[in-house]
């Protein structure tokens, strides 16, 4: 993969439950991960390389966290599948200048949202 200056390279996240939340952005968003120890995941196949490290903590934007926030070309399907597999909607599908989108929380507690075209 290339590199490019100043550029988003690498995205980490906390995880309460590192099994539960690979499993849930793998049967929901298809990223694919590799364990490095115990406590830590990298995920990638999902548009920006990243991790899930063990922690007590959750990212949510209550806490000032900054948002996540992934495209889908189906925001109802994506909706559906996220509730299928244990997350949580926060926010119910709305919209705003651009597009529609929906706020979840996975099964660790991070908050992120799924965002459409209109």
């Amino acid at each position: 993969m290339q590199q490019h200056h100043h550029h988003v390279n690498y995205l980490e996240l906390p995880a309460r439950n590192l099994a539960q939340t690979k499993a849930f952005f793998s049967q929901v968003f298809a990223w694919h991960f590799t364990d490095y120890g115990p406590d830590y995941a990298a995920f990638s196949n999902s548009g920006v390389l990243g991790g899930f490290f063990q922690s007590d903590k959750t990212s949510n934007t209550n806490n000032g966290a900054a948002l996540v926030v992934l495209y889908s070309s189906d925001l109802e399907q994506t909706l559906a599948a996220v509730e299928t597999a244990g997350g949580k909607i926060k926010q119910a599908i709305f919209s705003f200048p651009g597009g529609r989108r929906f706020h979840f929380l996975e099964p660790s507690g991070n908050e992120l949202a799924v965002w459409s075209d209109n």
